[in-house]
């Protein structure tokens, strides 16, 4: 049985240059998803959250590789982030990020299983899951991107000269929400050793 890790099937999008920006159309695809507020050092929201989407991902896994025999490695942490006022990122204020954590879907995993498995969580994590956990596509479309190394607090001047160089010189204005992928667990890897592809969906001018 072979084993699909997207990250390899999808390279483009999951392990692009960390030297220079790169323009990808990101095709459609579906999500496991959850939202939330707050800084997510420090809130129990998020690490809950987070909780209830690999409680879904990884028993789904078992369940395709048992029932449909197809076997995949679960994808990795992303994250859209995003502020009523986006002056809360410049400055840091933390307590007003908004943020919608996902992992990517295979598209065999159907709205019926989702449910079951969600279900079947609730006597793992305890508790009600949020009221927003779900299983959604998401079409991103036309995107900037860069691979970021090291600490996650070391991202401003790269997002920074995206939006105030790149996007401005290639004829591009934002077009959705600030997005991240988390390819190592910070809990396993130095801060210096981190791997972030910094993704910002796009538009022309």
């Amino acid at each position: 049985m072979e084993k699909v890790d997207f990250k390899k099937q999808l390279k483009a999008l999951y392990q692009p240059s960390a030297k220079t920006f790169a323009i990808v159309d990101v095709p459609k695809m579906q999500f496991f998803k959850v939202d939330g507020m707050g800084d997510p050092n420090v809130s129990e929201e998020y690490g809950l959250c987070v909780q209830w989407l690999y409680s879904i991902a990884y028993p789904l896994k078992f369940w395709a590789k048992k029932e449909l025999g197809k076997d995949h490695v679960v994808p990795p942490l992303e994250g859209l982030w995003w502020a009523d006022d986006m002056n809360a990122f410049i400055k840091g204020d933390r307590g007003a990020w908004k943020w919608t954590m996902m992992v990517m879907a295979p598209d065999w995993v159907t709205q019926e299983a989702f449910v079951e498995a969600r279900d079947a969580a609730v006597k793992k994590v305890g508790g009600e899951p949020p009221a927003s956990l779900r299983l959604e596509t998401f079409d991103e479309g036309l995107s900037v991107q860069i691979m970021h190394l090291g600490p996650y607090s070391a991202e401003a001047p790269t997002i920074a000269k995206l939006h105030s160089e790149f996007l401005p010189a290639n004829g591009l204005v934002e077009n959705g929400h600030h997005h991240e992928i988390y390819l190592n667990d910070p809990r396993r890897v130095a801060p210096e050793k981190l791997k972030t592809v910094l993704r910002q969906p796009v538009r022309s001018v």
